[in-house]
């Protein structure tokens, strides 16, 4: 299967707006996501880790300062932001967090 094609800023900029949570740094789509409790953390971690798996496209999840989780993805095997990026991103949103 082939992989896809880095998206250009202008596609990133247009299709950010159907995702209003996220931002782009460092050249990856990253949301921060404040949490009540480490263990809140911890569960929507586990929660974005299946919905990654079944995609076969996985992001970086950090939990820091106790309660905050940061998702930060790109294609990493392209170099940069693809749809794949995008519709983990819309999948994430998707369990209302």
């Amino acid at each position: 299967m082939p992989r896809p094609q880095i998206l250009n800023e202008q596609e990133i900029n247009k299709k950010l707006k159907d995702i209003p949570l996220w931002d782009i740094k460092d050249g990856m789509l990253v949301r921060e996501i404040p949490n009540q409790n480490f263990i809140d953390a911890v569960g929507k971690l586990n929660a974005i880790a299946i919905i990654a798996e079944k995609l076969n496209h996985h992001p970086d999840l950090l939990i820091y300062g106790w309660n905050k989780l940061r998702i930060s993805t790109k294609t990493h095997d392209v170099g940069g932001i693809t749809e794949l990026d995008f519709q983990l991103a819309k999948n994430i949103d998707k369990l209302n967090y």
